[in-house]
C-alpha cells in the first residue's frame, strides 16, 4: 500500500466539503441539499463512482466550481467519495442537510483553509485516510483574541448584539 498527499485548491472566496457516500443518486440529492439550504449559493459537486463504469458524476449551478470539483475528484481518485465547492454560503449553512442525505456516510472536512487529502493506494483502488485542514495551532487565544472572534461572528451575522 502507498500513501499519497493530494493538495486541494480552494479559491479564496470559496468553501469545500469532502465526504464519503455510496450511491449514484448522491449528485442529485446533494444538488437539492444545496439549493434548498441556501438558494443564492453557487456550487459545483462531483462524485466518484466505485462500480460499473466508475465515472465522475457531477452537477452544480456554477461551471467554474463544477470543473474544480471534477478536477479535485480526479486527483483524489477514491471511489464513493464526493466534494462540494461553494460560494455565497458557508458549510455551517448546509452541513446538517448534507449529513442527513441518505447516501452520505461521513464528512471528512468542511473548510476554506488550504487542505491536503491523505489517500491510500491499494491494488484495487484508492481510499481517503484523512484530511489535513489548514495549519497547526500557534498558541492559545487571549482575551483580545476572544473579543476579535466574537466581533467577527457578529460582523458576519452569527451572533447578535
Amino acid at each position: 500500500m502507498d500513501f499519497l498527499l493530494i493538495p486541494v485548491e480552494i479559491p479564496a472566496d470559496a468553501n469545500f466539503i469532502l465526504g464519503q457516500t455510496h450511491f449514484i443518486k448522491t449528485v442529485e440529492d446533494l444538488y437539492e441539499v444545496m439549493v434548498n439550504s441556501v438558494p443564492q449559493a453557487k456550487f459545483g459537486i462531483a462524485f466518484n463512482e466505485a462500480s460499473g463504469p466508475c465515472l465522475i458524476r457531477h452537477d452544480g449551478n456554477d461551471d467554474e466550481l463544477r470543473k474544480l470539483a471534477i478536477k479535485t475528484m480526479q486527483s483524489i481518485g477514491a471511489g464513493h467519495t464526493f466534494c462540494i465547492f461553494m460560494r455565497n454560503a458557508y458549510p455551517v449553512n448546509v452541513l446538517p442537510s448534507v449529513k442527513e442525505c441518505r447516501e452520505v456516510c461521513c464528512v471528512y472536512c468542511a473548510t476554506a483553509n488550504p487542505s491536503q487529502v491523505i489517500v491510500a493506494q491499494g491494488a484495487s483502488g484508492r481510499g481517503i485516510v484523512g484530511v489535513i485542514d489548514g495549519s497547526s495551532p500557534k498558541g492559545v487565544e487571549t482575551d483580545e483574541n476572544i473579543r476579535e472572534r466574537v466581533g467577527f461572528l457578529r460582523e458576519i451575522g452569527y451572533k447578535r448584539g
